[in-house]
């Protein structure tokens, strides 16, 4: 019998206090591993929105006057303070989102690394001096913050999507609302009693979830934000894009994903296999840049089935709560998720395609979890809905090609153009891949991602980066000075 644990009743962090919702409003976390009450939230409405607004106008008024040294000192005092409760965090992570107790370190580790790069990037950030042609004036370029940022969080990774957004906006001067998705909101209400305890400055951090249309819709509708940005969905980004229009705002978002995952006859066999097994399972496929399409070339695609079907069979599904358990893969996140997986397989499967392994719930597991077996499907083609949609689910879908024309055609035929992925050692392939793949990442050989790594899409993947000193851009504004000599 899995055993969870009860994390109590977590308040809003508004104005540098826990508070209940204005209404009283609570909602149940559920662990998707047991479909138990693991916590409660306090759930916003609008009047805690508006609140919410109004007390991070008055932070940014604070913080963006503190030096880069003032906010660096706080920042990295937060950073330590995470540090102290990393146990908590990750065992609140695993419980919340059904991670593995190994998957929660990326979240902790990004977190707390954009708490220290950010104020250093931001230091390293130079005034543009421009020439002047006529010798009659100088000019430079400064940044200044934006203002007050509002970012919406997806369930996926809970803190490490924290950290890609608090770690710029503070380094930058701005002061920033947090909306984590109510599916996973426990981490992140936690970092606001972290925030609590060590006395953070009121109203530059405010953290709160509820519903889209209570809590969303009148921040991303308000004049106050400067700076909306967000990690979810291509169509909810769309929505809030729209409903921002009521003044002019920056907007960084990172959206959904279709990442081709392209294996040619030369490659490294054995390491394109793991490293596909990783980016497609890990997380239970909850990843943005997942693999998502799965292209192998024909003279290996056989082989490549066999090999992948037979790893695919071996990982340890389960609920991994202790450090050394060998726990690979977790549940979904939602019962509709898992849903919609065996919507997508049914689909492929109507279509012609062949379910190698996989496709049904694990008998071992509890019942009310949302358990789901590591599944793998071969014959895949571009009529199939997991070949245009974003899967985000532990289903793999594997297709033959034959030619370098057929293969690139193949992988940019979608409307996300976020990570893509090759394994070849044909260097006047690679050169030809890396200019036409249509991706704001092209990994070769190899998969690395970091916080000092930009991290962004073309298409309807999303506007601006994360990560990086690019990610920076959407928290400043540019001022020109010019001066005559």
């Amino acid at each position: 019998m899995m055993k969870t644990q009860n994390f109590g009743y977590k308040k809003l962090y508004i104005d540098g206090q826990l508070v209940d919702a204005d209404s009283g409003s609570r909602e149940d976390v559920i662990c998707p591993a047991t479909g138990e009450v693991i916590a409660q939230v306090a759930k916003a409405g609008r009047v805690d929105a508006e609140k919410a607004l109004r007390t991070s106008l008055k932070g940014f008024k604070f913080w963006s006057k503190l030096s880069l040294e003032e906010r660096t000192s706080w920042m990295l005092k937060l950073r330590d303070a995470i540090l102290e409760k990393e146990y908590e965090l990750r065992t609140a992570m695993v419980h919340e989102m059904g991670k593995t107790y190994a998957g929660s370190l990326e979240d902790i580790q990004r977190l707390t690394e954009a708490l220290e790069w950010y104020p250093n990037a931001m230091k390293n950030l130079r005034e543009e001096q421009i020439p002047d042609y006529d010798n009659t004036h100088t000019h430079k370029m400064i940044s200044k913050p934006a203002g007050v940022v509002v970012a919406y969080l997806a369930w996926n990774f809970p803190l490490l999507n924290v950290g890609y957004k608090i770690g710029p906006a503070l380094a930058s001067g701005c002061s920033l609302i947090i909306k984590p998705s109510s599916l996973s909101p426990l981490s992140t209400y936690m970092v606001g009693e972290i925030m609590h305890s060590i006395n953070f400055p009121p109203g530059v951090v405010t953290i709160l979830a509820g519903s889209s249309s209570e809590v969303a819709t009148p921040m991303t509708t308000s004049k106050i934000p400067s700076v909306i940005t967000m990690i979810g969905s291509t169509q909810t980004g769309q929505k809030i894009i729209a409903e921002s229009t009521t003044s002019i705002k920056k907007l960084g978002m990172e959206l959904g994903g279709n990442a081709p995952f392209i294996v040619f006859e030369d490659a490294d066999f054995d390491t394109a296999l793991d490293l596909a097994i990783a980016l497609k399972f890990g997380n239970a496929g909850q990843i943005c840049v997942a693999a998502n399409r799965i292209f192998v070339h024909k003279n290996i695609y056989k082989k490549f089935i066999k090999a992948f079907v037979k790893k695919a069979s071996e990982l340890n599904v389960g609920f991994g709560i202790k450090e050394n358990e060998d726990v690979f893969m977790g549940p979904l996140a939602s019962r509709g998720s898992r849903e919609r997986m065996f919507e997508l397989i049914e689909d492929a499967l109507s279509k012609g395609a062949t379910l190698e392994y996989g496709g049904e719930i694990p008998d071992d597991l509890p019942e009310k979890g949302n358990w789901m077996k590591p599944t793998v499907i071969s014959g895949t083609t571009r009529e199939m809905k997991v070949f245009r949609e974003e899967i985000f689910g532990p289903v793999a879908g594997i297709m033959s090609f034959e030619t370098d024309d057929e293969v690139l055609e193949l992988a940019n035929d979608t409307e996300f153009g976020l990570a893509s992925y090759i394994f070849t050692n044909n260097y006047k392939r690679i050169e030809r891949f890396v200019e036409e793949l249509e991706f704001g990442e092209v990994q070769i050989n190899g998969v690395k991602y970091a916080i000092y790594l930009p991290h962004g899409g073309f298409k309807n993947s999303g506007i601006g980066h994360d990560c990086s000193h690019l990610a920076l851009e959407d928290y400043l504004v540019k001022k020109r000075i010019t001066a005559a000599l």
